[in-house]
């Protein structure tokens, strides 16, 4: 008799402990769901990505703010002896940076740009990168990155010379016009800055002290050899007649940048 109540207490013990244990289990997979079942969270896709904030992307993309550049390449490099590209012109300040950082965090980024997590990420599909692979897969997916070039474009594209009149590319013709952009743009002024991911006043400003703040943009940090059909918004005194260049553009800026954040 004895034995078998110890051998029931034992058999009691081991199920409590068995359900304990479950139960922790199953605690821990709710609070910390599997990379499956994150990556199939709504907040990657519409609609619920074209409003997420920072925070809710940062709080598992953190690491794009904590990386660091190498301090040598693999072709033996290093990187407090060399320049990368985006370093070439006076507007930018400091060390080498990662790209997101660049784009988030350093001074350039705070003192012109108020750029966010979806100004860029619209949203991915973890089965394809590219829209209309099956019935239901989302619409406006790219392949690149899960990013549509066209917004990298808007400040990395080639500076578009020969609807701007010019006689060669900036960097050979800026002595004829004093190294200054505003001798012709302080009267032709258009909107193109009054978006919800740069800080036009700020643009404005660092556009009166130097033409690199300028061309930083708009041609110096050229990711593509092409240009990028900015709308062609009004302005004073604008003439009527509509280059052939111009007739296709649009006339203000793509809505999801003028809403404010």
């Amino acid at each position: 008799m004895q034995k078998n109540q110890i051998r029931r207490m034992i058999v009691t013990f081991a199920s409590i402990m068995f359900i304990s244990s479950l139960s922790f289990g199953l605690a821990q997979a709710e609070s910390k769901p599997s990379y499956d079942a994150a990556r199939w969270d709504p907040i990657h896709f519409q609609p619920q990505i074209a409003t997420a904030s920072d925070e809710q992307c940062l709080a598992c993309h953190k690491n794009i703010l904590e990386d660091k550049p190498k301090e040598q390449s693999s072709a033996g490099v290093r990187r407090d002896e060399s320049l990368a590209w985006y370093q070439t012109l006076a507007s930018y300040e400091g060390e080498q940076d990662t790209f997101h950082r660049r784009h988030l965090v350093t001074d350039l980024a705070k003192d012109l740009m108020q750029m966010r997590c979806n100004t860029c990420h619209q949203g991915n599909d973890p089965r394809d990168e590219v829209s209309d692979s099956a019935k239901d897969t989302q619409t406006g997916l790219t392949m690149r990155k899960m990013v549509d070039p066209n917004i990298c474009l808007m400040c990395h594209g080639k500076m578009n010379i020969k609807a701007m009149g010019l006689p060669k590319p900036w960097p050979e013709s800026k002595a004829m016009f004093q190294d200054n952009c505003l001798i012709c743009h302080a009267n032709i002024r258009t909107n193109r800055h009054q978006v919800n991911f740069l800080k036009p006043e700020a643009i404005e400003k660092a556009g009166q002290k130097n033409s690199s703040s300028c061309y930083g943009c708009h041609g110096g940090r050229a990711w593509y050899r092409i240009a990028y059909p900015y709308p062609r918004h009004a302005w004073q005194y604008m003439p009527e007649a509509v280059p052939e260049w111009a007739k296709d553009r649009p006339t203000e800026s793509n809505p999801r940048f003028l809403e404010k954040p």
